[in-house]
């Protein structure tokens, strides 16, 4: 076992090098100038869309903006924001949040285009069912010389869509939170049952297809970050003397590197802590990773920018807001300096420090949803990946391996499966950034006319 974790550890630090960096902070950065700053110019826009403005039952599509942007957050509002912020403050420490708030804007810019792309370069399965995503807008806007590309990442989204590290983190949340305190004996035994519940509840949602996922999606989601929102406040109100001090070191710390403890990254700290406030940033809000995308291409829409700038409030949501404040409720507690708790566990023990008793069993609630939500959508992601390979007759055998990966996850380390996840996430970006950069003059133009369009109609 730690053989293979060291062989998977290098092969995320390697994928995780230079290049793709430039590629993913780089390109999102290309993408922000040429659509000159447009997410956050038609930010109240999207926020119409959102609500139901502008629907059509007519449109082609199988589930509405708001159902496709909650089935899209119901994967990236998981573990990334309470394990993943707790593991970036517990290596690099303040100054982490700050790349990921980078990580963020630039992503906002590049889930805009991702997204646009999805719904306007659509194809067909091999039953006649329209579907969007990374490996259709790759074959569709690029031509069939680029299916490589395609390939390469349905075969990485099949694997990056397992949901080894929600399951690896909500089973030791509920040994540590639950049943250690409780004096129940934890082990092989006690992680299999917890394994087999999981895999019940998992495979009730996810044999109904996307429409019982995305029906699931919309109503836990708006709920789960809403109590953990409440939560999150409390604990900041509870240590309300030490947020400016620590709001002011996320800043100073970015570029000072004084709290980082990991490996050099290219001889020099602050360039380990942006790599890492980087890479934790793209597993919580997975901008450019190609997995929104295949959630936003079902959306019920004709006008591709409108899916974007709806998909493009998903960063903001995931790592502007709901990552802040985890990354607060671990540094005004200070448990992130008095404990060498890693991971989900450091979290705990923020909301232990406010709340006494209880505090960490409603973080528990929020983990249980945040885990559970993300197991439903990681599963059509990777089905649609396998119908894209082999035919959508057979996507659902997809279905057997993810629940197979269920049970193996509650039983590994935490840091194999969280590296397994960063490296295929690396190989998914490295197809859907290339595409997107390509394909972005085409969003430009989009755009341009969906703006004439508009306001053609508001001046009716």
């Amino acid at each position: 076992m730690n053989i293979l974790n060291r062989i998977i550890e290098n092969f995320a630090s390697i994928v995780w090098g230079l290049p793709l960096v430039v590629l993913l902070i780089g390109g999102g950065f290309y993408l922000l100038i040429i659509s000159k700053f447009l997410p956050f110019r038609y930010l109240g826009h999207a926020i119409q869309v959102l609500r139901g403005k502008y629907d059509n039952p007519d449109d082609p599509g199988q589930i509405s903006h708001f159902k496709a942007l909650t089935t899209a957050l119901s994967s990236t509002i998981g573990m990334g924001n309470i394990a993943g912020v707790a593991v970036a403050i517990s290596i690099g420490g303040p100054g982490a949040m700050f790349w990921m708030w980078v990580s963020a804007i630039v992503g906002m810019s590049t889930k805009f285009f991702t997204c646009s792309l999805a719904v306007m370069f659509r194809g067909e399965d091999s039953v006649g069912e329209l579907q969007g995503g990374p490996m259709y807008f790759i074959t569709e806007g690029l031509g069939k010389s680029w299916k490589p590309l395609a390939v390469m990442f349905s075969v990485f989204g099949m694997i990056g869509a397992l949901p080894v590290v929600n399951v690896n983190q909500l089973t030791q949340a509920i040994n540590d939170i639950v049943l250690i305190p409780n004096g129940v004996e934890v082990g092989l035994k006690s992680n299999l049952i917890l394994a087999f519940v999981l895999v019940a509840i998992t495979a009730l949602i996810i044999l109904g297809g996307l429409k019982r996922i995305s029906n699931a999606a919309s109503k836990l989601v708006p709920s789960m970050v809403l109590l953990y929102f409440v939560l999150v406040i409390f604990i900041l109100i509870a240590n309300y003397e030490m947020l400016p001090k620590y709001m002011a070191l996320i800043f100073t710390d970015a570029f000072s590197a004084d709290n980082f403890k990991g490996e050099p990254f290219y001889g020099g700290v602050l360039g380990a802590l942006i790599l890492l406030g980087i890479r934790r940033g793209a597993f919580s809000n997975e901008a450019g990773i190609g997995t929104a995308p295949m959630a936003h291409g079902a959306a019920k829409t004709n006008e591709p920018i409108r899916e974007g700038l709806v998909a493009m409030l998903g960063p903001a949501i995931d790592t502007l807001i709901v990552c802040t404040l985890t990354a607060l409720a671990i540094l005004v507690t200070g448990v992130w300096e008095t404990t060498s708790d890693n991971g989900v566990s450091l979290t705990a023990a923020a909301f232990n420090h406010s709340m006494p008793v209880y505090g960490k069993y409603l973080l528990m609630v929020c983990i249980a949803i945040f885990s559970i939500s993300s197991l439903f959508s990681y599963s059509y992601y990777g089905t649609k990946c396998l119908s894209f390979l082999i035919g959508a007759d057979k996507k659902h055998l997809y279905n057997y391996v993810y629940i197979i990966s269920i049970v193996l996850a509650a039983t590994t380390p935490f840091s194999m499966m969280l590296n397994l996840i960063d490296g295929v996430f690396a190989l998914m970006a490295i197809p859907t950034m290339l595409a997107t950069i390509i394909l972005a003059p085409k969003v430009v133009k989009e755009f341009k006319s969906y703006q004439v369009r508009l306001n053609h109609n508001k001046s009716k």
